[in-house]
């Protein structure tokens, strides 16, 4: 029952959120709720919400500064030598644009961590997207496959929960896959040039405008103000401050809501000494702290009550028991396809820790090697996966910065994800990585 309360719960969710019943919020609080009552859970709903708001409430403040922080150095100009030169080499053309979105969100995504890739990335690109009328499906869509399948470098989420979970090296699980991350990261940029050139015909090469014009709305045609502009000292003082930033996040020198927060508080006391300017710069981006923000909560009571129900548990054991004996063979292939849509089902820790060693167990009984298994998961769950499941903290990170729907950004990505999964579990099928 309680499996079956599970899927009914990720699929009431799904269907209310694609379908634009009612808002994303809405739908993460009421889904597992119902549910849960049914399921006679009604009594420990409070301690089981609280428990996964606890867990996110770290990644909530870091987005709620890294937010303030972004907005902070957009408005000061920072990324305006940044827009100017890719409008340069683009060329105002949709096509080159968007090419060059994956290939900036690749170089970022080396750190291997998705939070800190979206808010990096949506920083700089949402000037130029905005200023050329470009829609900004296209910005969270390209940069979700750039950055989810970067997600399997080594020291990456995929990659350290399954050699974690299966007790293997690292090296085991990545080495082999190496070809099939180039096919991967070759897919993202031919996805780039297909979607680019849609857009392209879509709008249409537009002029260049001024160097000193910014677009004010997000459609073509829009009012275009000139930028404020800051001093070079203190734009010179903003690029260090935001360089030592991504090198403290990057050697993890302090917990990242922490980072965060003391480089917004020193970024806002620096560029706005006054308390009247203080309080209009929070005012006028308060508006983005909460729409991510609550976000994020209340996918941390979905997951809470997910989890504290049992119900994750029952059907990670439900999906292993559906699975033919004849299959057995074929499981690595099995769970490489069928990993990423599942993505959409299971947090990562519940497919890894869960699902992932009954997995292997079951392989092992048919003589296939677990780290088999664990390159087949990292092959689709959270590398092309989580830059669209509504389990993942950094997915609205995505969504709340570029300012698009969780549905119409499924509906708009999946397929070009689905495909990076099939891409490269065909490289890994060709390379031997998987048996064939």
């Amino acid at each position: 029952m309680l499996a079956a309360l599970g899927f009914c719960t990720i699929g009431g969710f799904l269907l209310l959120t694609m379908t634009k019943r009612v808002s994303v919020l809405v739908a993460l609080v009421l889904t597992p709720v119902v549910t849960a009552v049914i399921g006679g859970y009604g009594d420990d709903l409070g301690p089981m919400a609280l428990d996964g708001l606890s867990k996110v409430a770290p990644t909530g403040i870091m987005i709620a500064f890294a937010v303030l922080y972004f907005s902070l150095m957009v408005d000061a100009g920072l990324f305006e030598p940044l827009i100017r030169g890719i409008l340069r080499v683009a060329r105002r053309d949709p096509l080159r644009i968007t090419v060059g979105t994956a290939v900036l969100t690749i170089c970022v995504a080396l750190d291997g961590d998705g939070a800190s890739t979206f808010l990096i990335t949506i920083s700089a690109l949402l000037p130029v997207y905005r200023r050329l009328g470009m829609s900004r499906l296209v910005l969270a869509g390209v940069v979700g496959l750039g950055a989810g399948v970067m997600n399997m470098v080594p020291w990456g989420g995929p990659t350290a929960r399954a050699a974690a979970a299966l007790k293997l090296d690292t090296s085991e699980v990545i080495t082999p896959l190496l070809p099939a991350l180039a096919a991967g990261i070759a897919w993202v940029l031919l996805a780039a040039c297909l979607i680019g050139r849609r857009e392209r015909r879509r709008l249409g090469e537009l002029g260049t405008p001024r160097p000193d014009e910014v677009a004010v709305g997000d459609g073509p045609g829009t009012p275009r103000v000139a930028p404020a502009r800051a001093g070079t000292a203190l734009t010179v003082f903003n690029l260090t401050l935001t360089l030592v930033l991504l090198v403290c996040l990057v050697l993890e020198a302090m917990p990242l809501p922490v980072l965060f927060v003391l480089a917004f508080v020193v970024a806002l006391l620096v560029n706005h000494p006054g308390w009247e300017e203080q309080q209009a710069l929070l005012e006028k981006h308060g508006n983005s702290v909460v729409l991510v923000t609550t976000m994020i909560f209340a996918a941390g009571v979905f997951t809470g009550i997910l989890t504290g129900t049992g119900m994750i548990e029952k059907m990670a054991q439900a999906m292993v028991e559906v699975i033919p004996d004849g299959l057995g063979g074929h499981l690595p292939v099995l769970v490489a396809v069928t990993s990423m849509p599942l993505s959409l089902v299971f947090t990562p820790d519940a497919y890894y820790f869960g699902i992932l060693p009954v997995l292997a167990g079951t392989a092992d009984s048919f003589g296939t090697d677990p780290a088999e298994i664990a390159r087949a998961a990292v092959l689709g769950q959270m590398t092309t996966g989580f830059p669209l499941s509504p389990l993942t903290a950094a997915t609205f990170i995505l969504l709340g910065m570029s300012g698009v729907q969780l549905g119409e950004h499924q509906r708009f990505i999946f397929r070009w994800a689905f495909g990076t999964t099939l891409v490269m579990t065909a490289a890994a099928l060709l390379t031997g990585a998987l048996p064939l």
